[in-house]
C-alpha cells in the first residue's frame, strides 16, 4: 500500500459532527475528484472515480447520511494496473440540485460555481474538513523515505487559488504550479508536510513520518560528521606530504641538524608522525607547543626552502 493510500485511509476513519463540515469535506471530495454531467435544462448527475475503496465508501457514507440521495457504486477492474476502480454515480433526481447548492457546487442561481463559495468554508473547522476532503479526492504523498512531497491536482484554475488561499489560512508553505495541463498545489518540506497531516487529523501517519524523520536526521547528520572527518583527514594528510617535502628538501641541502633548533625539532617530529596534526605534534614535543607555535615553526620551514630554490 502506498503511503498516499495510508493517509486516505486514515482521513476517512474520522468522524465529524457537524453537519457543515461534512458538507464542505463532501464539496472538496466532489470538487476535486467527480465529473459533473448536464443532462438538460435544470438537469444534472455526478460521479467520482478512486482507486481507493475507503474513499469511495466515504462518498457513498457522506452521500447518504446528508441528503439520502440515491446511488450506485461500480467497481471495475485495470487488468493493465492490476487495480480496482471504484465509480460512484448519482444520477439526476429532484433532491439533487438542492443538494448541491448546499454544498457549493452550484451557486443560488443554479449555475456550477467553479471555485470555494466562501460559505461552504467561513468556520475554521469546515475549512479543515475542506483540506481533507481535498486529499481524498485529489492529494498525493510521495513516499517519505525518498524525499518530502505533497501536491494536489487539479485542472480547475479558480479552484486551485482558492485552494491556495485555503492553505494560506492555516499558515502552510504551499505553492502552485501549471503542469501537464494541471494546476499543481505542493508542499516539498518536511515540516510543512507534518503540519499538515496534523491539520486534517491524520495522526497515527503523522507519528510515523516523525520517526521516520527522526532516523532519516540522524542518518544526515552522521553522514554530515564522517565527511566533516575524511575532509579534515585528508587536509592533514596533504599537508603533511607538503611539510614532509620541504623538510626532505632541507635535509639534502643543508642537512637537519643545521637548522635551527627549533625547526630542528618540529622537522624531526613531523618525520616520526607523518599522520599527526598540528595539535598532536604539539603535545610530542618537549615541552609542549601550542598549536599555533607549531604552525608558525612550519611555515618558517616552508619559507627557508623555498628561499633555497624549491
Amino acid at each position: 500500500m502506498s503511503f498516499s493510500a495510508q493517509i486516505k485511509n486514515e482521513l476517512t476513519r474520522v468522524r465529524l459532527i457537524n453537519d457543515c463540515c461534512k458538507k464542505a469535506e463532501l464539496s472538496a471530495l466532489l470538487k476535486l475528484d467527480g465529473s459533473f454531467h448536464i443532462l438538460g435544462k435544470g438537469k444534472f448527475a455526478i460521479h467520482t472515480s478512486t482507486e481507493n475503496a475507503a474513499v469511495a465508501r466515504e462518498t457513498v457514507r457522506l452521500l447518504s447520511e446528508l441528503f439520502a440521495l440515491e446511488h450506485e457504486v461500480v467497481v471495475r477492474r485495470s487488468y493493465l494496473r492490476k487495480m480496482n476502480n471504484y465509480v460512484v454515480y448519482v444520477p439526476s433526481q429532484p433532491s439533487l440540485n438542492q443538494a448541491l447548492n448546499e454544498l457549493g457546487i452550484l451557486d443560488d442561481k443554479m449555475i456550477i460555481n467553479s471555485g470555494i463559495i466562501p460559505r461552504i468554508v467561513r468556520k475554521d473547522c469546515c475549512a479543515v474538513s475542506y483540506l481533507r476532503g481535498a486529499f481524498l479526492g485529489g492529494g498525493s504523498m510521495s513516499d517519505p523515505i525518498k524525499g518530502y512531497h505533497f501536491e494536489l491536482n487539479t485542472d480547475n484554475e479558480q479552484l486551485a487559488y482558492d485552494l491556495l488561499s485555503l492553505f494560506k489560512r492555516f499558515e502552510l508553505n504551499a505553492k502552485l504550479s501549471f503542469r501537464k495541463k494541471n494546476y499543481v498545489i505542493y508542499i516539498k518540506e518536511g515540516q510543512g508536510i507534518v503540519n499538515l497531516l496534523a491539520i486534517v487529523g491524520a495522526h497515527q501517519t503523522l507519528l510515523n513520518l516523525e520517526d521516520l524523520r527522526i532516523v532519516k536526521d540522524m542518518r544526515n547528520e552522521v553522514n554530515r560528521l564522517v565527511n566533516c572527518d575524511t575532509a579534515n583527514l585528508d587536509k592533514t594528510v596533504k599537508a603533511a606530504l607538503l611539510q614532509l617535502e620541504d623538510i626532505a628538501f632541507l635535509d639534502e641541502e643543508v642537512g637537519l641538524s643545521r637548522l635551527p633548533l627549533a625547526l630542528n625539532e618540529i622537522a624531526r617530529k613531523r618525520l616520526l608522525f607523518p599522520q599527526a596534526n598540528l595539535r598532536e605534534l604539539g603535545e610530542s614535543c618537549e615541552p609542549p607547543l601550542s598549536k599555533s607555535a607549531v604552525y608558525s615553526r612550519i611555515r618558517r620551514i616552508k619559507k627557508l626552502a623555498k628561499k633555497l630554490g624549491k
